[in-house]
């Protein structure tokens, strides 16, 4: 296996005989739930991705969107998650203590997030759809990214809901 095909199955996930692409949506959830703690490295590793993917999906992909490149899923979920995050400080304080990785609350945003990746990937609304239609590395790899940036930002708005700042304090 090519070094440019290893990074674009991301470590072989894309191999996957059934849902390549949530498989490898599944791995960057995986290991981007413990890169939450760490902002600055989750945001790297998704920038790495995507221009790392770029190259990747270029060399290996011929410009086709190949079921076995997933490191664009990867790139996208990373991205996705960073909706996750508290926008300041004082939000950050507001979170509950209880809302560790073994409770159920750190797990839902990142759920959330994956969910709406998946949807926005499989759905390919608006400029995702656009995107996709390209057959380039940069539609390989842009579709996820806007699809990421999409999920993102609406678990922004979610955790922006009324509601759930009362239940937080």
């Amino acid at each position: 296996m090519t070094p440019a095909r290893f990074i674009a199955t991301f470590g072989g996930c894309g191999l996957s005989p059934r849902a390549p692409g949530t498989v490898g949506s599944f791995a960057a959830l995986v290991l981007g739930i413990p890169m939450l703690k760490r902002p600055r490295l989750l945001a790297s590793s998704a920038v790495a991705a995507s221009v790392v993917g770029w190259w990747a999906a270029n060399r290996a992909g011929d410009g086709e969107d190949h079921g076995w490149i997933v490191i664009d899923e990867v790139a996208g979920m990373w991205l996705a998650l960073l909706g996750c995050l508290p926008a300041d400080d004082k939000e950050a304080a507001a979170q509950p203590a209880e809302a560790s990785p073994a409770s159920g609350h750190a797990w839902f945003l990142p759920l959330l997030a994956f969910g709406l990746f998946r949807l926005f990937d499989i759905t390919k609304p608006g400029p995702v759809g656009t995107l996709d239609r390209r057959h380039d590395a940069v539609g390989i790899m842009g579709d996820d990214i806007v699809a990421g940036v999409m999920a993102a930002a609406c678990v922004k708005a979610f955790r922006a809901l009324p509601y759930l700042r009362t239940v937080r304090k």
